[in-house]
């Protein structure tokens, strides 16, 4: 039984879902495991009929008959959003997505007025916007840091009278920092939460547990290494850590540290979207993205020749990978992208100690002023460059959106008999909301 982490070693946009959704179909899994973010998540998974689905919430493995979806305790948990993810899913024929999925009680619940603060702020930012997905995510990490005890959590959706009590607090703490939101009323959101607790399983922190060793789990990760709340290229962040350790955290727990493999996804070119450090940024690389678009949010998807470099400090930072998904390679067959093998003054970003966003900044400014220096001639066997740039070899290739498009060229090691990889925890207490620019939540 080998279960799989999977991360995007970039700013996310990869192909996470579309790797997930492979794995659900190519062996047995018992249950995708989300571990972080939360509703502003997109990936996309297309079936070979033509149905196809962003998912956001719901693990990307649901296309597939049987497979449950945890959102664990790491989660931010919006239940309107998931409402609506769960509707376009029945009307693509997916009728059970609700009653497959579990969510732990301690997970922090998005709302309305988390949604709209969020929205607020990103517009009173005017030309230095961060690119945020609008979805009120990192709101409700920084609320839940200021008010700990105070925050709405998924459990609270079991107790209609200590939720009202602690959304009513919620709403007037953001009117009176921000002016009247626009949001529904508690009462209404109160019934429409605990409408959510009578459709879905809520459950206790020992029930990732239970589903690792009820079979193979996948544990979903998004966003990408490149925007995590520490390490990313501050403040063009989530507030979210999107490297291995959440899912790492989880499996220790259960007792079953080092039995994961560690897959790392990346694209055969560098897609960012919105705001912030994009090197080999060109605007001749623009390949047809029939699902993913520019929107009035994150702002423009960009896209840039493959970094080698930015990818190999993902690399360092997640504490390594077993292998990788390297997607897109008909992309590449068309487009011709080239290997970003330096910047014009290094070819190693050093990671520096968790927490240092002063730190963060400072590299954040130097790369926007940074030139490519780019590998001769560009490649066209990309697996095998790849491997040869990042030191990590290239398990799986992708050369279309479905399932049948990827290629296993071969198999980790048994994660048994390895030792675990070290990972990078989140230090042990944050910076108060108001001393930390808020990232955007991505």
């Amino acid at each position: 039984m080998n279960h799989v982490i999977v991360v995007d070693l970039g700013y996310g946009d990869a192909g996470k879902g579309t790797v997930v959704d492979w794995l659900c179909a190519s062996r047995p899994v018992h249950a995708v495991v989300r571990f972080n973010g939360g509703a502003q998540a997109a990936h996309t998974v297309v079936l070979p009929d033509g149905r196809h689905h962003t998912f956001a919430q719901f693990g990307s493995g649901t296309f597939r008959p049987g497979v449950r979806t945890h959102l664990s305790r790491h989660m931010v948990v919006d239940p309107l959003a998931l409402a609506g993810e769960a509707d376009h899913l029945a009307a693509l024929g997916v009728t059970d997505a609700l009653p497959r999925l579990t969510v732990d009680r301690d997970a922090l619940l998005a709302t309305p007025w988390h949604r709209a603060a969020n929205r607020a702020r990103e517009l009173a930012r005017g030309g230095d916007r961060h690119g945020s997905c609008g979805m009120g995510v990192g709101e409700t990490t920084a609320y839940a840091l200021a008010y700990p005890d105070d925050a709405p959590r998924v459990g609270d959706c079991l107790s209609p009278a200590r939720l009202r009590s602690r959304l009513a607090a919620l709403r007037d703490r953001l009117a009176a920092e921000l002016g009247p939101l626009d949001a529904p009323s508690v009462d209404d959101c109160v019934t429409a939460f605990t409408a959510f607790a009578e459709r879905v399983s809520i459950m206790d922190g020992d029930h990732t547990g239970r589903l690792l060793r009820a079979g193979t789990v996948v544990f979903e990760g998004a966003q990408g290494v490149l925007l995590d709340e520490w390490h990313g290229f501050h403040p063009y962040t989530t507030w979210s850590t999107t490297t291995f350790a959440n899912a790492e955290v989880l499996l220790a727990e259960a007792g079953l540290s080092g039995t994961a493999t560690r897959l790392g996804v990346l694209r055969t070119v560098t897609p960012r979207h919105g705001p912030g450090p994009l090197v080999t940024e060109d605007p001749a690389l623009a390949p047809a993205e029939p699902h993913n678009h520019t929107n009035a949010w994150q702002g423009r998807f960009r896209f840039g020749h493959f970094d080698a470099v930015a990818h190999r400090y993902a690399l360092e930072v997640a504490g390594g990978v077993d292998g990788l998904a390297l997607t897109h390679l008909d992309v590449a067959r068309a487009l011709r992208p080239r290997i970003c093998s330096a910047y014009d003054w290094t070819d190693r970003l050093v990671p520096g100690p968790a927490g240092d966003l002063v730190r963060q900044e400072e590299l954040t400014r130097r790369l926007l002023t940074s030139r490519p220096v780019y590998a001769e001639p560009p490649p066209t066997d990309w697996p095998t460059a790849v491997a040869e740039h990042l030191g990590v070899p290239v398990l799986v290739t992708s050369d279309g959106p479905t399932a049948s498009d990827k290629t296993l060229r071969h198999a980790p090691a048994p994660a048994a008999s390895r030792p675990a990889p070290a990972s990078r925890p989140a230090p042990a207490s944050r910076p108060a909301p108001a001393s930390r620019p808020a990232p955007a939540s991505r």
